[in-house]
């Protein structure tokens, strides 16, 4: 049985950003960047579009995806979205678990801070962040991972907008 995937799906775009990648056609895995968990590339992929168009649905804002592969010794993905409010946050965070299950992919742990502003999962390929407004602000992971390459999960329109 043949698993490699069928690409022909995913249209070819035109990256206006050319260190932005589309999370369907990863790059191929730098030769020092570890295989870290059980899950094969494609399903990674799967999971971080999957994921990123799970929170989008379901109210998060400013979605963003690391590539940390060869920056981080402990996960090659770093995902950040913002919710709205410490349930909302949780509910998403049960959500995208849920998604990582059905993904086959094994959740390492789980970590929040006292008032749920920030929620962290880890699923070993990837550490998922979820944070209130002014948390992620405090925070800004943004500008620790600010190297590293961004994949871009949703596909432009044919207007120049994602969708």
């Amino acid at each position: 049985m043949n698993t490699t995937p069928d690409r022909s799906a995913v249209p070819e775009t035109r990256d206006p950003k050319p260190e932005m990648r589309y999370a369907a056609a990863l790059p191929d895995r730098p030769a020092d960047a570890p295989r870290l968990g059980a899950a094969d590339d494609d399903t990674v992929a799967r999971f971080l579009v999957d994921a990123a168009r799970l929170m989008r649905d379901l109210h998060c804002t400013d979605i963003i995806i690391f590539d940390v592969r060869g920056l981080s010794d402990v996960t090659n993905y770093v995902m950040i979205a913002t919710g709205t409010s410490d349930r909302q946050i949780q509910s998403v965070a049960r959500d995208v678990e849920a998604l990582a299950k059905q993904s086959d992919m094994e959740r390492y742990g789980r970590e929040a801070d006292a008032p749920k502003n920030w929620l962290l999962i880890d699923l070993i390929e990837v550490i998922v962040n979820l944070f209130e407004r002014f948390t992620r602000e405090h925070y800004d992971l943004e500008m620790l991972w600010g190297d590293a390459p961004r994949i871009a999960w949703e596909l432009p329109n044919t207007n120049g907008t994602q969708r």
